[in-house]
């Protein structure tokens, strides 16, 4: 019996050390402010580029490049989730699964079906599960730290009207590629000539007939560069204000650049463009009742709240103004019994915009979780019209707000990088 015991222990032993062996523990390959990256981080993402690659059949830089990319990116991630700890920004479990749900909701799939993919694909689900909540929480970081720093005027407003009156309903759209070719947030005149010298010989390349994304993906300092530079489908109206001046009048296939700015020099191609179509607007009028989880009222008991109230709707016994006066948590809508009147669905919030989606005129919705709480919507009314002068107001509005947010974004992300103490450990 000794024997037996003593040899399982030695068996044990050995396999213990020949994993040991084999499997290289992790390291610290990046210093960032107050936190770090590992070795691990960096290589999972290079694979993940570079399966994202081999399905699209998209060739590649070098791994030397590429691990740059990288490494660049995860220093920006990084930053921005110590920001996010600092500012307390978090997201609770049950919103994580309203997200995955309407990922997949969105793909005309179940989260089944999106977990069978994954594995399919070797990517854990709660690797990627964690992976939605970073996304989502460096979201809420960005909009919080930028919107603030968004200014737009009446002149401003009035101007792009003007402009989308003259173009009618009718607007063309770019289907853009990017480079960007960064300068620190102070150059001296020796960076500015040194970047545009590097932005002069992208160009020779591309015109030589160097693929796009792959000189993208090795050489840009933009937040889209592990993609290949795409930007995807834009409208002029919704693009940079110096990209929009470029590209019109441009056809497919050309390239564009260099440009200047504040954040360096930009090239693009203009990979596709599509039509002339024409603008419809989808409105829907909605109403809700909010409930905020707290310290004292948990996420369970407030989902539950909810359907209690959808239980007694549905059986005659209370009316939903009646609920969303007394209940809800929305003092903007509270007092009208829970409308919030005509709007663009794009602008509320993913969550609420696609339970809006599902929904029939009258339909109620399950509770559903947004990040500003528990929602019992329903949908009063939808149409679908010209955009009337406020309407045409509302969207210029948006979209210089969308036009600026990208802008400043990347002006953001560069002081912030300029002002971390940064140190890769070679």
């Amino acid at each position: 019996m000794k024997f037996i015991i003593r040899a399982i222990c030695l068996s044990a032993l050995l396999s213990f050390t020949s994993w040991a062996q084999q499997v290289p523990l992790d390291r610290v390959a990046v210093i960032v402010d107050q936190g770090v990256i590992l070795e691990s981080e960096i290589q999972a993402l290079i694979d993940e580029v570079k399966r994202n690659a081999e399905t699209n059949d998209q060739s590649l830089p070098s791994d030397r490049a590429l691990r740059t990319q990288a490494i660049e990116r995860l220093i920006l991630k990084s930053l921005q989730m110590q920001m996010a700890e600092r500012m307390g920004i978090q997201v609770s479990d049950p919103q994580l699964e309203q997200t995955i749900a309407n990922i997949a909701a969105s793909q005309d799939a179940s989260v089944a079906d999106l977990r069978q993919e994954l594995a399919r694909e070797g990517v854990s689900y709660d690797d990627y599960r964690e992976d939605v909540r970073e996304e989502l929480i460096v979201g809420e970081v960005r909009r919080a730290n930028v919107r603030r720093r968004i200014y737009i005027t009446p002149q401003e407003i009035e101007s792009l009207v003007k402009l989308m009156d003259e173009q009618g309903a009718e607007q063309a759209e770019y289907d853009l590629g990017h480079i960007l070719i960064g300068l620190p947030s102070e150059p001296t005149d020796a960076d500015v000539a040194d970047a545009r010298d590097r932005a002069d010989k992208v160009i020779e390349l591309l015109k030589g007939g160097s693929d796009f994304a792959k000189i993208a993906i090795a050489s840009s300092s933009g937040s889209e560069a592990l993609e290949g530079g795409d930007m995807g489908w834009l409208n002029i109206n919704s693009m940079p204000t110096l990209f929009a001046e470029a590209v019109q009048g441009k056809e497919k296939g050309e390239l564009i650049g260099p440009i200047r700015s504040g954040a360096g020099f930009h090239i693009l191609k203009i990979q596709d463009t599509r039509g002339i179509e024409k603008v419809t607007i989808e409105e829907v009028n909605a109403r809700h009742i909010l409930i905020k989880p707290s310290i004292i009222l948990s996420e369970d008991k407030a989902k539950k709240m909810l359907e209690d109230f959808k239980k007694q709707i549905d059986a005659g016994e209370a009316k939903f103004a009646d609920l969303a006066k007394e209940h809800s948590e929305d003092p903007g809508s509270a007092l009208k019994g829970g409308e919030l009147g005509w709007a663009d669905p794009n602008l509320y919030v993913p969550a609420f915009k696609n339970a809006l989606a599902q929904l029939q005129p009258n339909e109620y919705s399950a509770p559903i979780r947004s990040t500003h709480g528990w929602h019992l919507i329903q949908l009063l009314d939808r149409r679908f019209d010209d955009a009337t002068e406020k309407k045409k107001e509302d969207k210029a509005s948006q979209l210089l707000f969308n036009r600026k947010f990208q802008e400043e974004t990347e002006t953001w992300l560069r002081e912030m990088r300029d002002a971390a103490y940064i140190e890769v450990l070679e």
